[in-house]
């Protein structure tokens, strides 16, 4: 029996079909799931991103372009580069959001720390070690390796999707040190399917 396409399953979502949305969740999560863990590091954050995707999915769907009908290679490549294009805008939000947290902890922190003792001091250092290796690796490298070869983008779509043009830094990336991602993350994390659904009724 032939699978539907990812434009059959959106039309049946939108036609009322909640288990269609279910099976789309199913298909494309374990992808969304890497693409966001490399931009956000491990941790709670990169889950609730792709949460915040397939509820942007549930609420506003794309529409697929009518030319695209029928061919299910064309409505998969559509649906994953408006995926992926959720997903890294959600993330780059994140990360913003997280540096104006950090931002202000160190703040308080220097705030705390005028009375000269060890502990703030120990903490300062902590923290800047954390930094520097976590600077160690470039976001850009994380995200185009996972895209590529995790994610089985080609260039043409990684480029659509981080807004870097094709000839201008991908290749380069991707020639550099590999990067070693765990793919049993995608498969351990599992976007929170109840909170989803209770968006549909």
């Amino acid at each position: 029996m032939t699978c539907p396409s990812d434009g059959q399953l959106l039309r049946a979502f939108q036609g009322g079909d909640a288990t269609a949305f279910t099976e789309l969740v199913n298909l494309h999560q374990a992808a969304l799931l890497r693409h966001a863990r490399a931009l956000l590091g491990p941790g709670s954050l990169y889950e609730d991103v792709v949460q915040d995707v397939f509820l942007k999915l549930a609420q506003t769907p794309p529409e697929l372009p009518s030319e695209l009908e029928g061919d299910p290679r064309l409505e998969r490549v559509h649906l994953l580069s408006w995926l992926h294009k959720v997903t890294r805008n959600g993330c780059m939000d994140t990360m913003r959001g997280e540096k104006r947290r950090r931002r202000r902890e160190r703040e308080v922190a220097a705030e705390e720390s005028h009375g000269g003792g060890m502990g703030s001091v120990d903490e300062r250092d902590t923290r800047e070690a954390v930094e520097r290796e976590i600077g160690k690796l470039p976001v850009e490298q994380r995200e185009v390796l996972v895209l590529r070869l995790l994610g089985e983008r080609s260039y043409k779509e990684i480029a659509e999707i981080t807004g870097r043009p094709v000839g201008t830094g991908l290749a380069p990336l991707l020639e550099a040190q590999p990067v070693r991602v765990a793919r049993s993350d995608a498969s351990a994390a599992s976007v929170r399917l109840d909170v989803v659904r209770g968006e549909l009724s």
